[in-house]
């Protein structure tokens, strides 16, 4: 029954796939609009699907003539690498994944998969919403057929698992779903565990058949994605920000016209404002939910001593990518900046 699934949900997607490659009958249908299709990972509830409904109604509203977008949830066409794959082909045209996805494409995105590479969520906001600064970063991948056009907060992660976590001994033992980033695998390894790369999807069933102890997300995985009617014990240990980005095929932004491009990048900033104002919100709905009617514990913890675990992390890290190493020495400048209003 689970092949069967497996391969009924393949075919599925090549499925759509090859429609989505059919602009022309698509075209008749709408009356000639050209349709824009934008895949993600997260349910219709997420901060970033209402990020995007937001994205959906500027464009419809100020080039409704021309456009008409489509949103596709829930990894309805693959897993974030299959559809950032079919982003670059153009058989779709946007995608939201996270960093960790896109650093097969460009070495420098590696710096956000690096543990505790941001002291505190003012800094990291504040890396982020320089949009000057990133658009170098953004730009670098316009030779494997996308380009960045804004990001989205995706909180702070931490771990959670089937089996309490209070301190890093508590993870030796444990098999850890992580993202398909080498230094995530690096990272958990540091800690004791085992690290399995998998696919967002497939992590609840992992965890439930004991394929996996558990993952380490933000806590809307254990509501919007159910984690949590499988996993009971999330520990606030908060080693990564790591940001998901709308990527855009590359040859649809370049025949846009620059009128057009500038009402698609002010598309893009309106979904960072709205998703960002939907997280906070979000993140404590979750809490609550996860506590009161999912039974799950909550555990602080002493965040140092899981520091300590990956300082070697962050220095091979710097040893073995000189892309980062520009992006790690700004971000170390933003951070000491709120350390010393702080103190």
């Amino acid at each position: 029954m689970k092949t069967l699934k497996k391969w009924l949900m393949s075919i599925s997607v090549v499925f759509i796939a090859l429609m989505l490659t059919g602009c022309s009958a698509f075209d008749s249908i709408t009356g000639g609009k050209r349709i824009i299709r934008i895949a993600h990972a997260q349910s219709e509830e997420h901060p970033e699907h209402i990020g995007m409904l937001e994205f959906k109604k500027i464009i419809e509203e100020k080039l409704g003539d021309k456009y008409e977008v489509e949103i596709f949830p829930n990894e309805l066409l693959g897993s974030a690498q299959k559809a950032i794959e079919l982003t670059q082909t153009g058989a779709i045209d946007f995608v939201i994944a996270g960093t960790a996805n896109v650093e097969t494409f460009a070495k420098a995105y590696e710096i956000f998969s690096m543990p505790y590479l941001f002291t505190s969520t003012d800094a990291y906001h504040e890396v982020m919403n320089d949009v000057d600064y990133m658009q170098q970063l953004y730009n670098s991948t316009d030779e494997s057929g996308f380009r960045v056009l804004t990001w989205f907060d995706a909180g702070t992660r931490s771990f959670y698992s089937t089996k309490p976590i209070r301190t890093p001994e508590d993870l030796k033992g444990q098999k850890i779903r992580v993202q398909q980033s080498p230094a995530s695998v690096n990272m958990v390894k540091a800690f004791g565990a085992a690290a399995s790369p998998m696919s967002f999807g497939e992590v609840y069933t992992a965890i439930q058949q004991g394929v996996i102890n558990g993952a380490e997300n933000n806590e809307l995985a254990l509501t919007n994605n159910k984690h949590g009617e499988v996993a009971k014990y999330y520990s606030y240990n908060q080693h990564q920000m790591v940001p998901d980005v709308l990527l855009g095929n590359t040859k649809f932004l370049d025949s846009l016209s620059d009128e057009e491009y500038d009402i698609f990048m002010e598309a893009a900033q309106k979904a960072t404002e709205v998703e960002m104002e939907e997280w906070g919100k979000a993140v404590e709905e979750a809490k609550d939910y996860a506590k009161n009617e999912q039974g799950v514990e909550f555990i602080e913890v002493d965040v140092q001593a899981f520091k300590d675990k990956v300082v070697g992390v962050q220095k091979e890290m710097l040893e073995d990518n000189p892309d980062i190493t520009e992006m790690y020495e700004h971000i170390q400048e933003v951070n000491k900046k709120y350390e010393e209003k702080e103190q």
